[in-house]
């Protein structure tokens, strides 16, 4: 395969791989067209390169547009697992409805930024002024009830497999369990139902190279959102399998599907048994 690459970090090593960088691309159109899969791409690229360019892309699609996004990302997850998303209210912000959020939702709550990463733009409302400070900063309210949790999981999908599996501790500070704000990690009873949560969820909505953030509640799964762009902290020994899986998924992508015998054929082949 002749791979292009816009991230030459997440893909060191892999063979017969050429490094461009991003803002350079229209330069390197003809390399771009001849390449078997253009990787991972900036989310401003994307149009120009399926469109324009008619390149195949990892991540998928579908990765980088509901990745965008907690809101878009929120209502997939409950296109295709509604009894795995916590109770989420999304209302543009206007003072009737933050008002009739504030009055519904019990506290204290989750309020977040549509766009924001590594616990970044996440708050936990428990008084009027918080809310009144999270109202501040965003165009659109985005809340969601708090669940009781000291931790969460994070499932790592590429390709069409799990790469790795890991609890994420609340950092002492509380609240955050992002690793980023101080989380810790740790491998031990991660629980089936969780994996197979992301699994589910990735292969209904074409996700394929994400890190779902999962919380488990009484032994139920609850959808936080994914990261298509996950750091590999937590990865340990099984960022050495990283490579051979998306190599082994690209290139079983790359192969032609078998071609479906056209009505006239499976015609011909019944009038000769016949």
């Amino acid at each position: 395969m002749q791979l292009v690459s816009f991230d030459v970090f997440r893909t060191l090593g892999l063979p017969a791989t050429r490094y461009l960088k991003p803002e350079n691309f229209f330069a390197h159109k003809t390399d771009l067209q001849r390449a078997d899969w253009v990787l991972f791409p900036e989310y401003w690229q994307l149009n120009a390169l399926i469109y324009g360019l008619n390149c195949r892309v990892f991540p998928s699609q579908a990765s980088f547009l509901i990745g965008h996004n907690k809101i878009e990302m929120t209502r997939a997850f409950m296109s295709v697992a509604p009894e795995n998303v916590p109770f989420t209210l999304i209302q543009p912000n206007n003072e009737m409805q933050r008002e009739a959020l504030w009055q519904t939702m019990d506290l204290p709550f989750v309020a977040k930024l549509p766009k924001a990463s590594m616990g970044e733009g996440v708050w936990l409302i428990q008084t009027r002024q918080d809310w009144i400070d999270y109202c501040s900063r965003t165009d659109v309210l985005y809340v969601q009830e708090y669940l009781p949790i000291d931790r969460d999981l994070r499932v790592v999908i590429v390709g069409d497999r799990v790469l790795s599996a890991y609890w994420r501790l609340q950092a002492q500070t509380g609240f955050y369990n992002n690793v980023a704000r101080g989380g810790s990690i740790a491998y031990d009873d991660i629980p089936a139902s969780a994996v197979e949560l992301a699994v589910k969820v990735a292969a209904s909505l074409g996700i394929n190279h994400a890190g779902f953030d999962i919380a488990m509640v009484d032994g139920h799964p609850y959808l936080f959102e994914f990261n298509r762009l996950f750091g590999n902290a937590g990865l340990g020994a099984d960022s050495k399998a990283y490579n051979s899986i998306l190599l082994d998924y690209l290139d079983r992508q790359s192969a032609p599907k078998p071609r479906s015998p056209s009505v006239a054929s499976r015609k011909r082949r019944l009038a000769r048994v016949a």
